[in-house]
């Protein structure tokens, strides 16, 4: 690690880091609208993206700084099992096809806001429609937070701070200034901001790790030299386990762990707040279909991107905290000004999911607990300043986690939002394509659940910690699995027999308010009006 600031590099980052404040700024006047005092506008910029703007946006708020830095420092820490990520990134794009066009076009008929809002129109349930805001919130909160340490690794790396040794206010004054920017244009912009800046972040990504592919092995004297002493590091024995530290094949004593994070990783990806934000914000369905298709390209990104853990091995690069092994690898290898702009596109890939979530997450509180619950007669224009002030206070949040908590703990905290959010999946993916299930089936569903997935992540130690893992014994089949996808198992099983049972006692339902057409609208189609009655439960097609 080079001592003191690398000042040519924090130059370049600097640049960077202006041009994308002021194209965040300036966002609030792309596409404006003639009132833009609602959550249409603010919330969802409009509801206006096409193919290539809501590309750059979904890939911006999936592909993240946590992505950049994570998924390479967890194979450099424990070899090939940490290419999961790569599988599921493949795996999703099937699955959300068969979905996300059909939340899109409902939401689009009856101006659904947020995947809550759905929910509650689908199954006339304020309740069931409470726990998934509040499911959704709980798991944004540590993304958002993963993306403020992303920034400050980079700054550690940089030398900016004043060290270990400096008083708190000096060492977290860079975060704080880069955490006052990205509020202040997210609350004047909205989401017009991220989708704007999305495409300076991609383009430096690509940039960034084209050049690190080719430009690394180069110096390193190859992949065959690169994956050697990447086997020897993995082979040799963790003091604190007495076993390897890793592996550069899965052994098959992992593969069903590997299996079902990918499996259970993929269902979840598009589930969370910002990903559905990202996805309503487009202005038609067939551009959510076109986006399923071509969003793959990130996958390749990724995979050449997991190398970089091997590469960091290979390099020599010795650090306490892995989340800093990329950054430093960059700052090893790279001369001073391209050093400078790899940091730029990680910084930036902070920045911009750090806006989607933080907005997404208001989003929920606003529409599906402040107005559900405390104002029902909000006007368009108070619920978009309610929403812009709780996007404040999600940040401030996520910054006071990041300065006052161990930053494993909110790595950890990030793997049990994936637990959470697939607790959403019977409600909202199969409210889609069905209406049979009860609504305190689902309700219920969802309690056990958060309750078993929470209670089994709590007991599992995690690679740093005694609690929040991720993995742990499959009951009956006796194989380590991902958490999440033996608690959405467990929630189906209290969904069916709870439907079961409740109609068997003739307990009321709710009003479903969609309409089996709502599911293939598209732009254009005559929307539904407020004055039309609500669909009845039992409606043809399934709905």
């Amino acid at each position: 690690m080079k001592d003191g600031v690398n000042g040519v590099a924090l130059a370049v980052f600097l640049f960077f880091f202006v041009v994308v404040t002021v194209m965040g700024f300036l966002a609030a006047r792309w596409r404006k609208a003639e009132n833009a005092d609602n959550l249409d506008e603010w919330g969802l910029g409009g509801r206006s993206f096409g193919t290539w703007v809501t590309w750059f946006l979904l890939g911006g708020d999936l592909y993240t700084a946590y992505t950049f830095v994570a998924v390479p420092a967890a194979i450099y820490a424990a070899g090939a099992a940490g290419f999961f990520a790569v599988p599921y990134t493949i795996i999703t794009y099937p699955l959300v096809f068969t979905f996300l066009p059909r939340l899109w076009s409902v939401a689009h008929r009856h101006g659904y806001v947020t995947s809550s809002d759905f929910v509650r129109g689908r199954f006339g349930s304020r309740g069931l429609s409470l726990a998934l805001a509040v499911t959704g919130i709980l798991a944004t909160m540590p993304y958002i937070a993963l993306q403020l340490v992303g920034i400050q690794a980079v700054l550690d790396v940089m030398g900016v701070g004043g060290g270990e040794n400096a008083n708190w206010f000096v060492k977290d004054l860079p975060l704080l200034i880069a955490f006052g920017v990205l509020a202040a244009y997210t609350y004047s912009s909205g989401l017009r901001a991220p989708a704007l800046i999305a495409f300076v972040k991609d383009a430096l990504i690509y940039i960034v790790i084209i050049v690190a592919i080719i430009y690394i092995p180069i110096k390193l004297g190859g992949f065959e030299h690169i994956f050697s002493k990447a086997g020897e590091a993995f082979a040799t024995e963790n003091p604190a386990t007495g076993k390897p530290r890793g592996s550069l094949i899965p052994g098959a004593e992992t593969q069903w762990a590997y299996a079902t994070l990918a499996l259970g990783s993929a269902m979840a990806l598009f589930l969370y707040p910002h990903s559905v934000t990202a996805v309503l914000s487009s202005r038609s369905r067939n551009v959510i279909r076109r986006n399923t298709t071509i969003l793959p390209l990130y996958s390749l990104m990724l995979g050449l991107l997991a190398m970089l853990g091997f590469m960091a091995i290979a390099a020599g690069v010795k650090v306490k905290n892995g989340q800093l092994a990329i950054p430093q690898l960059f700052e090893d290898m790279f001369p001073d000004w391209f050093t400078g702009v790899a940091f730029a596109a990680i910084g930036i890939g902070a920045l911009v999911p750090a806006a989607i979530m933080s907005i997404a997450a208001a989003n929920l509180f606003t529409r599906n607990i402040y107005k559900d619950f405390l104002k029902p007669d909000a006007s368009p224009e108070h619920e978009a300043k309610v929403s812009k002030l709780a996007s404040l206070l999600v940040k401030v949040g996520a910054l006071v986690f990041v300065l006052t908590m161990d930053k494993t703990v909110a790595i950890n905290f990030q793997l049990l939002g994936g637990i959470w959010i697939l607790q959403t999946v019977p409600a909202l993916v199969g409210g889609l394509f069905t209406r049979w299930p009860h609504r305190w089936a689902l309700l219920a569903g969802w309690a056990a659940g958060m309750a078993y997935g929470t209670w089994r992540a709590y007991a599992t130690p995690s690679a740093t910690q005694d609690h929040f893992g991720n993995t742990n014994l499959i009951p009956l089949i006796g194989e380590k699995g991902y958490i999440g996808l033996t608690a959405f198992l467990l929630n189906v099983i209290v969904v069916i027999v709870a439907t079961v049972a409740l109609k068997a006692l003739k307990v009321p339902d709710g009003e479903d308010r969609t309409r089996p057409s709502d599911y293939t609208a598209d732009a254009g189609d005559p929307g539904v009006r407020a004055d039309l009655p609500p669909a009845t439960a039992g409606a043809p097609g399934g709905h």
